[in-house]
């Protein structure tokens, strides 16, 4: 048999007894940190919402257009060329995730996820505004289907759709950028059946996350949330709840008294007990978005969005005791008062992650205006031209990574080669791939081997863009 106490370890906070998912009605809270916590939800939310739409210089500000290969960060275009700066990028990342998840928890869970931000900050407060408040919600879901619930409920998720539908809308404008969303919703929408039909796919997905799965996608889906269990220590600062303080925990009563029976039938009168900060009033399981008991201790259900913390301290103040029973603070805090240091793990993630940042804003910095590629053109051997030279072909691909016209020079370096485009190459436009061949001509009396190497130098607008070796082939005899 298991202790009711822990239990928990067992079941999932939105689990019942015969295994079926229980709903989870969590009630709404105020306080300093939920103040906080709904300004910089709606700080993210703009952002989120605007970021797609906001040009500069007539160029998106964000791009990630994976079927086309263009990416814009920060209005910097990237191409398939600079994978390398995605690799590094997505390395630092992880580095940067894995510092911080050490350092503060999952609060990224309860703060920043657009999950989380979605879920809490706009549909569970549409929710609230159409159904009333969890034991008005709790009621409606329990009782019959009456005319009231019917028309709740469509007009519930009725705007749900119309949110994923908004939301669905800006995250493909991320993808294929706003002006060929705008085109897919002005158009016929038969040119862009495929547009629609992605439409329609994001719209679905977002709305099953916030209408049905909610807490699941937190505690069960995301990866992150299964892994901060290994990167969690007990230096970790997280939502923790001050058992030493808060224990033994019950209701008070005024000028209390416990009564304890003994054998023989008398009794003994102990007045006023010792008891906790803690009047298990509940309300911070009340409170919980995922449904746990922030008293348990730590737990992987735990977003850290100090829901939790709001409420306790609310009971705090009536009763006349300093905040703070649950609080941001680590194990050790917890256990041995000892406040927050660096520890050893801490400077290893930062030292990494400060050489990663150095390495990136270098190729940043150095990554050149135009990326330049040549090779000899495929089964072409030389040939021999007029004046006892010998020819070469050879293909060239430039990609102009800027936003403004460039124009190219490719000079070899050998003062006996001389270079002959088979059509001009003009200026390159912004931000695209421009394709061209050209012959290399040397004299017959300068090859003594069947492969010649030939350095190419490389300006855009005067400025030295690269070095390009390569190798050109001719008689021995």
């Amino acid at each position: 048999m298991i202790d009711a106490d822990e239990s928990f370890r067992i079941h999932l906070p939105n689990q019942q007894a015969d295994g079926g998912r229980k709903w989870l009605y969590p009630r709404a809270t105020s306080g300093r940190f939920t103040r906080w916590r709904t300004w910089v939800a709606w700080v993210l939310l703009a952002c989120l919402f605007a970021g797609p739409f906001v040009w500069v210089d007539g160029h998106p500000l964000f791009l990630f257009n994976v079927i086309e290969r263009r990416f814009v960060v920060f209005g910097v275009p990237f191409w398939p060329q600079d994978f390398y700066l995605v690799a590094i990028g997505l390395i630092t990342f992880v580095v940067f995730i894995a510092l911080f998840t050490v350092v503060f928890g999952r609060v990224w869970c309860g703060w920043a996820c657009p999950q989380t931000i979605f879920m809490e900050m706009v549909f569970r407060k549409i929710e609230t505004l159409i159904e009333g408040d969890h034991n008005a919600k709790r009621r409606l879901d329990a009782g019959p289907w009456t005319t009231e619930k019917v028309a709740k409920k469509t007009a519930k998720h009725g705007v749900f759709f119309l949110i994923s539908f908004l939301i669905s809308n800006t995250f493909l404008a991320y993808l294929i950028g706003r002006d060929q969303l705008v085109a897919i919703i002005t158009d016929n929408p038969a040119q862009h059946l495929g547009g629609l039909a992605s439409m329609l796919v994001f719209t679905g997905v977002f709305y099953l996350v916030f209408a049905r799965l909610r807490e699941i996608v937190c505690t069960t889906i995301c990866p992150y949330g299964r892994l901060q269990g290994v990167m969690l220590d007990k230096n970790s600062l997280v939502v923790a709840y001050d058992y030493l303080r808060g224990e033994p925990r019950g209701k008070r009563v005024k000028n209390e008294e416990l009564k304890i029976k003994s054998e023989n039938h008398f009794s003994l009168l102990i007045f006023n007990s010792p008891k906790g900060d803690c009047v298990d009033c509940k309300l911070c399981v009340q409170v919980c978005p995922t449904g746990i008991d922030i008293r348990n201790g730590i737990q992987l259900e735990c977003i850290n969005c100090t829901a939790c913390m709001d409420a306790c301290d609310e009971v705090m103040d009536k009763i006349s005791r300093p905040r703070g029973l649950i609080r941001i603070d680590s194990q050790n805090g917890i256990e041995q008062r000892r406040p927050f240091r660096l520890t050893g793990r801490i400077v290893a993630y930062s030292a990494v992650l400060l050489g990663l940042l150095g390495l990136m804003g270098f190729l940043l910095i150095s990554r050149p205006a135009a990326d330049v590629t040549v090779l000899r053109a495929p089964g072409q051997l030389y040939q021999r031209g007029p004046g006892q030279t010998v020819s070469n072909l050879y293909s060239v691909e430039i990609i102009n990574k800027t936003y403004q016209s460039m124009s190219l020079t490719i000079k070899p370096e050998r003062t006996d080669a001389r270079l002959r485009f088979v059509q001009p190459l003009y200026s390159l436009p912004p931000g695209s791939l421009t394709k061209a061949l050209f012959f290399i001509d040397l004299p017959e009396r300068a090859i003594h081997a069947s492969s010649t190497p030939v350095t190419l130098h490389i300006t855009a607008n005067g400025e030295p863009v690269s070095d390009v070796k390569t190798t050109f082939l001719g008689p021995t005899d």
